[in-house]
């Protein structure tokens, strides 16, 4: 049976004692929680993808470390209470944890979500709601896009608001492949999606033949040509490196949609792109935005 070790440390001790458990003393998890939750005293700390937490911890930090047994949650305990640098901390409980259906939890965070009142992200293991009329089915895996972040959700959007009969369509950066398989469900003749990830190529592949599209997934050199849209959600610093590619890839008359930028970050990214098409906030969603442009016929 496995052992939890909770601690409550002060900020300064949050880091190091994490890094102790987690590199010297056979932690399998270790999680950081704020020991005021629930009360007025309670702090927010948020961050940005790709950019260090703004702080370790909290004022009043409670760190949970899971063990394989008793034994070795204790010795942990035992180690770190002795030291001379871990003043400050003090040990809460030490305890059994109950042994569950871990897959049965895992799969009960992920529900349906709705894209459009007719189009769904549905995991294999729910059935569709009887409004939708195009189904994505995608379970959680290592590939980033599930639906569940707003940068997929305004990319699935856009695509069901402007749906046609595409004749090629570029996923840039295609995760799970979710963007390149909504842009197939809703009308894309051709589909190329490439990733610089391997296993997002594979992932790609394997979620296009579980519902039922056909797709060219593969690495970055497997684009080519220009598209009469093309999608890209990402982060800002590579689409703003990406500029002169992406939008080489436009073709007259068609869409550039991009993804993976906050708000404050708009004006980076129109500079950047100026040179080749003029991007324009079309969406926005818990501080993201979509931005998008059009080439000329």
């Amino acid at each position: 049976m496995m052992y939890e070790l909770v601690l409550r440390a002060p900020e300064a001790l949050v880091e190091a004692v994490s890094d102790a458990l987690s590199d010297d003393l056979d932690a399998l998890s270790v999680s950081v929680e704020d020991a005021d939750a629930g009360t007025e005293a309670e702090q927010a700390l948020f961050g940005e993808p790709g950019m260090p937490a703004p702080r370790p911890g909290w004022d009043r930090s409670t760190l949970r470390a899971l063990f394989e047994d008793e034994a070795a949650a204790e010795r942990a305990a035992t180690l770190l209470l002795a030291q001379d640098w871990t003043e400050g901390l003090s040990l809460q409980a030490l305890e059994p944890v109950a042994e569950q259906d871990w897959v049965r939890i895992t799969q009960s965070q992920f529900g349906p979500v709705e894209i459009t009142p007719s189009f769904w992200i549905v995991p294999s293991w729910h059935e569709p709601p009887a409004a939708a009329e195009r189904v994505i089915r995608l379970d959680p895996g290592l590939a980033f896009g599930t639906g569940t972040h707003p940068t997929t959700r305004m990319c699935l959007r856009w695509i069901a608001a402007h749906a046609r009969s595409w004749s090629r369509v570029l996923d840039y950066g295609c995760g799970s492949g979710i963007l390149a398989i909504a842009a197939a469900l809703h009308g894309a003749a051709a589909v190329d999606a490439v990733d610089i990830d391997p296993a997002a190529v594979d992932s790609t592949r394997a979620n296009a033949t579980a519902n039922g599209v056909m797709l060219n997934a593969g690495l970055p050199d497997a684009a080519g040509g220009a598209y009469p849209l093309v999608l890209a959600n990402i982060l800002a610093t590579p689409l703003k490196l990406l500029a002169p590619l992406l939008a080489g890839f436009v073709a007259p008359g068609g869409s550039l949609v991009l993804a993976g930028i906050l708000e404050r970050q708009a004006d980076e990214l129109k500079a950047a792109y100026a040179p080749f098409l003029t991007l324009e906030v079309s969406d926005r969603e818990d501080g993201w935005i979509l931005m998008t442009a059009s080439r000329m016929a």
